[in-house]
């Protein structure tokens, strides 16, 4: 049994469910997201068509103003379905790393609450950053390829060519392309979501005097944690999109594609430049509308799904007569069977 009250099967389900639910809810915000992100590159280097890897070369796309114009144009001269572009990674990058992190982080809150940072609140910092760290290392390359299908439509031909290609002359590490600004952006993430929902749910806690965490209290919490988080780390975000989407341009037929910058720092000054604070915070709104109904759907199901397994392991425990008891139930049977045979002992005597 976990620590927690369930098994480690009905925390891999807990855990699950719903990144599989926010994964199918959230990735067309998400396809926005990189669109809108990715094309501020151009603007850091005014004067360049922007990058198409489909055509091997610069293209003319369609210049994007907004969260509902992206999605309609992308629709429109794309398709729908690519507004799901880069689905089958997501899920397979999720729902094994939520597993991996939600788990660690119980593990690691647990350990913690039992050192003398309980008193400072800072458990639930430290935790999340430790847990975000393991899962986004394991799921790093897989973000990568992701990321790349979502900022323009391609094949998974071309994306494994571009793959290849990228081990082939900067060796296995750079499938973490994007690894330092990822952690970056998701560890203060992670710190300052944990922080604010473990602090949400101990006032709903003590204002109902209860133990467990009403679902609509778990989805509004979880809302209002990730939209701090999410807003806060969003320069972060908006750098690890433009190093992930780099890995097409080792596939340009042209020798004289430009380099980009390859460190945060360098991109971050280059794009401040250019467009000044607001580049650094492009895409604000589809990032708030993934991040916040997804943190609450994630950890509103997790939260429901623990309730329910703890109920049911509670009431089968319930059902099983204790040992004690077994002992007691049997006494007036034993000693029913001995007075019996006291009987039987003294007729055959007479």
């Amino acid at each position: 049994m976990a620590t927690n009250g369930i098994t480690s099967t009905q925390q891999i389900i807990a855990s699950s469910t719903g990144a599989m639910l926010t994964s199918l809810f959230t990735t067309p915000l998400d396809v926005v997201k990189v669109r809108l992100q990715s094309q501020s590159a151009v603007a850091a280097y005014p004067g360049e068509e922007p990058f198409s890897a489909r055509n091997h070369g610069r293209i003319a796309t369609p210049r994007f103003t907004g969260t509902i114009d992206t999605l309609v144009k992308v629709a429109r001269q794309e398709g729908v379905l690519t507004l799901w572009a880069g689905l089958p990674p997501t899920l397979v990058m999720t729902v094994p790393a939520t597993v991996l992190y939600f788990t660690t982080y119980e593990k690691l809150k647990e350990q913690l609450s039992k050192s003398r940072y309980t008193d400072y609140g800072l458990v639930p910092i430290f935790a999340g950053a430790l847990a975000r760290i393991c899962a986004v290392t394991v799921i790093s390359p897989i973000e990568l390829i992701r990321t790349k299908l979502q900022s323009e439509k391609l094949d998974y031909y071309y994306i494994w060519r571009a793959v290849k290609a990228t081990v082939k002359k900067e060796g296995i590490l750079s499938l973490w392309r994007g690894w330092g600004p990822t952690i970056l952006r998701d560890v203060p993430f992670s710190c300052i979501y944990w922080f604010h929902y473990e602090t949400f749910k101990k006032m709903v806690l003590k204002r109902k005097q209860s133990s467990e965490l009403p679902v609509i209290w778990a989805f509004a919490s979880g809302a209002a944690a990730g939209t701090i988080a999410g807003v806060t780390t969003l320069p972060f975000d908006v750098v690890k999109t433009h190093r992930q989407i780099e890995l097409g341009e080792l596939l340009s037929v042209r020798p004289t594609v430009r380099k980009q910058p390859t460190t945060t720092l360098a991109l971050m000054v280059n794009l401040y430049k250019q467009r000044g604070i607001k580049a650094l915070f492009s895409g604000v709104a589809p990032r708030v509308a993934k991040v916040a109904p997804s943190c609450a759907i994630m950890i509103s199901s997790y939260e429901f799904f623990k309730n329910y397994f703890r109920k049911k392991n509670q009431g089968m425990a319930n059902d099983v007569p204790s040992h004690h008891n077994v002992l007691m139930l049997q006494k007036p049977i034993i000693s029913s069977a001995n007075k019996l045979d006291e009987s039987d002992d003294k007729r055959g005597k007479h």
